[in-house]
């Protein structure tokens, strides 16, 4: 267990690049050089951990180390990777609440503000390019972001994921081959954390008007549920619940914040979290951290013993396509309000981003080079 925690610890101090390039670290760290996983079965964990809502480089760094050492290795492995994100985040929330306003800050919080911009505008162009390949796809997700700019509240975001994975899931009914009696039986997930995860997504709004805290963890729970396709959705979902607890600027720099370190970009909830006025600030980023990160290690333990049945169900892999195609006009709707409207309040602004996109994507800025030269153009030309 310790040799998980050490060996995950290390790699969240330089995993930078999102969960693309978290991934390619742990192929070659845990397949090519220590062979704690074969091939095949990393090959599978990926494909699982695609497949069900959550964070998936930090879903499989758990799973990883659940075959290492067992469910103790899991937790090993979760708090290596995400102790040195969870860290930085926290840190760098509780001194943005005790700073002085300054021409420096006014230029720090501006780059942040534009970087977001320039990394969902990519998120949003390769999500669309993967996932819309059809009239159908494309569909949904207009229909998804002109919903959810429309409307609010949780139920807003969440009920268009809904309704695509039941018309997938319709619509394949008459392509779908009938399931074979083994396949039947063999789909079947472990019922003890399944429970857990739909009992505390049930309970936990029923309870949460009781303290701030539960408010906060069941904030964070919910939209930890419903995230296909990784940290970049998780802001969609959040925003609305946020509302009231911290400032649009603040959730703004949180997502920015979260592309400047390494790990999962699932820790903003970290800076989030350490945020709310009522919580001291590291009960709040652990409260957050951990309530965000839980249904995706419920959901995956849970159908870890049936992920092979699982993807040789058609029905359910066509929902999880339009599921997807959902999940990219949501994210669309958020690109529009708030990142734009945020960060966006000039021309000088909109030749910055159109730059600080060519640069990111045609000759692979660095977001760490790209976050300083913002800051640069905005300290010296803006300011």
């Amino acid at each position: 267990m310790f040799t998980v925690f050490t060996t995950f610890l290390l790699l969240g101090l330089y995993s930078f690049g999102g969960p693309a390039a978290h991934i390619g670290f742990f192929q070659r760290a845990f397949v090519q050089e220590k062979k704690w996983i074969s091939d095949d079965d990393f090959n599978h964990a990926v494909a699982l951990c695609q497949f069900l809502p959550g964070p998936a480089s930090s879903q499989l760094g758990m799973y990883i180390g659940y075959k290492k050492a067992g469910y103790l290795g899991a937790v090993a492995a979760f708090i290596g990777f995400t102790l040195p994100s969870f860290a930085l985040l926290t840190a760098v929330a509780m001194a943005s609440s005790s700073v002085t306003q300054n021409s420096v800050v006014d230029s720090l919080i501006l780059a942040a503000k534009l970087l977001a911009v320039i990394v969902v505008a990519d998120a949003l162009w390769g999500m669309a390019k993967k996932n819309l390949t059809s009239a159908m796809t494309i569909t949904i997700a207009v229909i998804t972001a002109i919903w959810v700019y429309f409307s609010t509240g949780l139920l807003g975001q969440i009920l268009p994921i809904c309704i695509a994975a039941a018309i997938g899931y319709g619509l394949s009914y008459k392509n779908a081959e009938p399931a074979t009696t083994q396949q039947a039986i063999s789909i079947k997930p472990h019922m003890g954390i399944l429970s857990t995860f739909i009992i505390l997504l049930v309970v936990l709004p029923l309870i949460a008007s009781y303290s701030q805290g539960l408010n906060l963890f069941n904030i964070f729970y919910q939209a930890g549920s419903f995230v296909f396709g990784g940290g970049h959705v998780v802001l969609p979902l959040l925003q609305p619940m946020m509302e009231g607890l911290v400032s649009e600027s603040t959730f703004i720099n949180a997502y920015a914040s979260a592309q400047l370190v390494p790990g999962p970009m699932f820790t903003m909830a970290s800076y989030l979290g350490a945020s709310i006025d009522s919580l001291h600030p590291i009960l709040g980023s652990l409260i957050a951290t951990i309530a965000v990160f839980l249904p995706g290690a419920l959901l995956l333990f849970a159908f870890v013993p049936a992920w092979k049945a699982l993807f040789a169900h058609q029905r359910l892999k066509h929902s999880i396509t339009l599921v997807n195609a959902s999940v990219v006009g949501l994210l669309a709707s958020a690109f529009v309000t708030p990142i734009m409207t945020s960060g966006i309040k000039s021309w000088l602004d909109i030749v910055l981003v159109v730059v600080g996109f060519i640069a990111f994507k045609q000759f692979k800025c660095p977001v760490w080079l790209l976050a300083a030269l913002l800051f640069v153009a905005n300290y010296f030309i803006v300011i």
